[in-house]
């Protein structure tokens, strides 16, 4: 989602000068200045809106997944993440993952609060609105603090998450992003290739979710001193399900709207060819997910094939230009079946992530990151070399924020307002006045 060569307009031009061939075909294939502005605009603005839309997504899908007498609490989390990733990448977080610098650089920061163009006026030498491509990369950044609070749910205060959200989307988030889509270190110095965020965007949040599950620890009787493992049944499935078809909708804005133009032809062709391929690799994950929780546990599990879905979605992530609709499918039905393998995995290693979050974003966007270079320009070593610089990264910044937090203002609420629930303690509003007692 680089948005620093790709718009059609300048790229075009340039290109039409070195090949005479090429002019005579983008002279039927793309259309003129103005239009080309509005039409990559309009892609910008859809994609957004889209993406914006994931949020709710991501609400719903989580108010689901918990028990009752925190669902309330999980409903304020996603508003006020989405609304403070909003304030902080528009202060400093814009200004560090598009720093505006040539070279293999960790770190840069533009200097200013990002402009906005005034009433009226439109720059086509920029190829499209600035506020529009401010606005889409924005709703990426606050999908990865989504992603932190699922993992986190049941058991976090809300004005640590609150604290623990600005720094991760004003500041870790941003830095990653600037190594790549800001023509950064891995972009420079290592060809590395995310198409759409699944390691900066995806893992990322999920990095940043493993480290807190950590040193927050489970829920209180998740784990039994015997090594048993006790099953908190989420709430509402119809509403988790709603909340991972809202997700996949979303994802159609988060990876075709990546490929930043509309004014030619081919990026036309680009954009429904993404749209095929993030969708075939979504219901490969699905049934990847149910044949293997049939085979292993000899029931299908719903919740299973939820994140299936997701999963897919975040592995084809990476790349869903580049392949083919079978390669999409192989891709995608890996990605299915890697929450149905760590999840277990997780809860034998005693980390509680409520919603599968962990094995979603961040397995899955490990593996859409590595696979790239099976269909997509990019090396095995430059996309290792990503993920291990997102892994040290974001571990330690974010072990550091939840450390000082646990330190000063603690992380938990105490094991009397847990038991009871957060709602009540927390935010004085139940989701589900008088059953909340009964989970």
């Amino acid at each position: 989602m680089k948005n620093i060569i790709k718009y059609g307009v300048p790229a075009l031009a340039a290109t039409a000068i070195a090949s005479p061939a090429f002019a005579q075909e983008a002279a039927a294939d793309a259309v003129g200045g103005g239009t080309a502005y509005i039409l990559n605009t309009l892609l910008f603005l859809m994609g957004g809106f889209l993406v914006m839309w994931m949020a709710a997504g991501f609400a719903m899908l989580e108010a689901g997944l918990v028990r009752a007498k925190n669902t309330s609490t999980q409903c304020l989390k996603n508003i006020g993440l989405y609304s403070i990733a909003g304030l902080m990448f528009w202060v400093i977080g814009y200004n560090i993952a598009y720093p505006g610098f040539d070279g293999p650089g960790l770190f840069g920061m533009a200097g200013t609060i990002y402009p906005m163009q005034g009433v009226g006026e439109a720059d086509l030498e920029t190829g499209y609105s600035v506020a529009s491509d401010w606005f889409f990369q924005m709703v990426f950044c606050a999908t990865t603090a989504s992603i932190v609070s699922g993992t986190l749910a049941e058991r976090i205060k809300i004005v640590p998450f609150f604290i623990f959200v600005t720094v991760l989307t004003g500041i870790i988030y941003p830095v990653v992003v600037s190594w790549e889509w800001g023509g950064g270190y891995l972009d420079a110095a290592w060809g590395f290739s995310d198409f759409a965020g699944s390691t900066l965007v995806h893992s990322t949040g999920g990095w940043a979710a493993l480290v807190g599950a950590l040193i927050l620890g489970p829920r209180l009787g998740r784990y039994g001193a015997d090594g048993s493992i006790n099953v908190f049944p989420g709430t509402n499935i119809p509403l988790a399900t709603l909340g991972t078809f809202i997700l996949w909708l979303g994802w159609f804005g988060f990876n075709g709207a990546s490929q930043l133009a509309m004014g030619t032809v081919g990026d036309v062709s680009d954009v429904s060819k993404i749209f095929v391929n993030t969708n075939m690799a979504a219901a490969a994950g699905v049934v990847v997910a149910i044949i293997a929780t049939q085979l292993r546990y000899g029931k299908a599990d719903v919740t299973m094939a939820l994140n299936g879905a997701l999963a897919g979605l975040v592995a084809i992530t990476a790349e869903p230009l580049a392949p083919t609709v079978g390669h999409s499918i192989i891709i995608g039905a890996v990605g299915g079946l890697l929450p149905v393998i760590f999840v277990p995995i997780l809860d034998k290693l005693k980390i509680d992530d409520v919603v599968g979050a962990i094995p979603v974003h961040l397995v899955a966007g490990i593996w859409g990151t590595l696979i790239v270079p099976w269909t997509g320009d990019a090396t095995f070593v430059g996309q290792l070399v990503g993920v291990l610089l997102t892994m040290v990264w974001v571990s330690v910044a974010s072990g550091i924020v939840w450390f000082i937090l646990k330190a000063t203002i603690g992380l938990r609420p105490s094991a009397e307002v847990e038991t009871a629930g957060l709602d009540i303690h927390e935010i004085g509003v139940e989701a589900y006045p008088g059953l909340a007692n009964q989970n």
